[in-house]
């Protein structure tokens, strides 16, 4: 049964590739005129939830700041055809997304791409060492592959795979529970997260927030 889930979850990071590939942002091909204009709706708007440049204050909302162009870019497009069903995306991203065209999007993900992480926050040692073996190891007995194999090392993600560096514990918490109810219905993320307990999730989503962002 665990050969079965890896083979999915193998399947699925495949398929992940291919259609996150299609997104990638060219950054040259962005108008200078939208760049601006992404520039003020990022001040003026998203910075209410997700802070300066992206730097979030609130562990409620993900920092943005140094995340890859083309997961943003997925991600957005997702709030927009409300196809991304956790909590917070029927609450507050499915609005703002809404009124969102392609050219804004692409360059709200370049701006966001570019700005500087912060630094991570510390937090238990015993609960951050205990983070960082499932995430370099993963959970052999329970079939739960090691995290780096996708978020690669330090957690620095990919232009396929998010960047989870410095990332609130909170908002990794609450994903994760997401994906494994399925409300993100991403097949690769609930073959990885269904066998984790709370506290397996509590103790990556430490670690995973004390790495330097920067």
């Amino acid at each position: 049964m665990k050969n079965i889930k890896r083979s999915i979850v193998a399947v699925s990071v495949a398929m992940s590739l291919g259609l996150l590939a299609s997104s990638a942002l060219r950054a040259a091909d962005i108008d200078p005129q939208m760049k601006l204009a992404a520039q003020r709706v990022a001040v003026t708007t998203c910075a209410t939830c997700h802070g300066p440049q992206g730097r979030s204050q609130s562990p409620k909302f993900p920092v943005l700041a140094g995340q890859h162009a083309s997961y943003l870019i997925a991600q957005m497009k997702a709030f927009k055809a409300e196809t991304r069903g956790d909590p917070d995306a029927l609450g507050y991203m499915w609005g703002m997304a809404a009124p969102l065209d392609d050219a804004m999007i692409e360059a709200l993900a370049g701006y966001y791409s570019v700005q500087t992480p912060g630094p991570g926050q510390r937090g238990d040692a015993a609960t951050i060492a205990r983070g960082a073996d499932i995430f370099g190891k993963g959970i052999a007995a329970e079939g739960i592959p090691p995290c780096i194999s996708c978020h690669g090392a330090n957690a620095v993600g990919t232009d396929d795979f998010p960047r989870l560096t410095g990332q609130h514990a909170q908002y990794l918490l609450k994903q994760l529970r997401s994906f494994q109810s399925n409300l993100r219905n991403v097949a690769v993320m609930h073959g990885v997260a269904s066998e984790l307990k709370t506290p397996e999730m509590s103790a990556v989503a430490a670690y995973l927030q004390s790495l330097s962002g920067t």
